[in-house]
């Protein structure tokens, strides 16, 4: 059975520094020349410092991610301004085994921990059919089934974000005292983002880049 690590990618992105600016500039003219241009960076630095961020919700970022079942919970918890759709084992079997193994437990405790996610993803293949040959109607078979599976049995799930949220995202996710699982996905985002090129400034305005490149997870 697979072992993999969780993973994200951005599949598409709507917007950026400019949309934001514009958005800012609507109560005023919009018509972007390029001395307007020269000064995104400070407009947007004004709006994040003052928590002016409404136009910052003028942008959209869209995620893959393959998540352990608690950091699929962790990405549920941010419902507003997120949208999230998920694999479910109550609509579908879950015919593909991906596990995630902790990468800071020693070679024992992976050991016996993958001799676990092995024996319990086999029960769980082993009863839902058992269930059925018993009579129980396979759409309660699945979802019933389901019970065991553990936590680090792995989901794809859809998910995006306004960039509002996004960074109320990173604010808790992208934490020294989050999870760490929650926070290498956190910082995965961070970096598929940058490599964007379009939202360096709003990226710098709310304190996520320094000269360029990427800060430390929040203390």
């Amino acid at each position: 059975m697979p072992q993999q690590p969780n993973k994200v990618e951005l599949i598409g992105f709507y917007g950026g520094d400019e949309s934001h600016a514009l958005s800012a500039w609507t109560s005023t003219s919009r018509d972007l020349t390029d001395e307007k241009r020269e000064r995104i960076p400070k407009l947007l630095k004004m709006l994040a410092e003052n928590g002016h961020e409404t136009p910052f919700e003028k942008s959209s970022l869209h995620f893959l991610v393959v998540t352990d079942v608690s950091v699929h919970i962790h990405l549920l918890k941010h419902r507003i301004g997120v949208s999230v759709n998920g694999e479910s084992a109550r609509y579908k079997e879950l015919k593909e085994d991906k596990y995630y193994v902790p990468v800071d437990w020693d070679s024992e405790e992976k050991s016996k921990y993958i001799e676990h996610m092995e024996s319990s993803l086999k029960k769980y293949h082993e009863v839902l059919d058992r269930l059925v040959k018993k009579g129980v109607p396979r759409k309660r078979a699945k979802e019933s089934a389901r019970m065991y599976v553990p936590y680090g049995n792995q989901l794809t799930a859809d998910v995006m974000f306004n960039f509002r949220s996004f960074v109320h995202f990173l604010r808790l996710r992208y934490s020294t005292h989050a999870q760490l699982e929650v926070r290498d996905l956190a910082g995965d985002m961070l970096r598929l983002v940058k490599e964007t090129g379009q939202f360096d400034a709003t990226l710098e305005a709310f304190g996520l880049l320094k000269d360029g490149e990427i800060i430390a997870p929040f203390e």
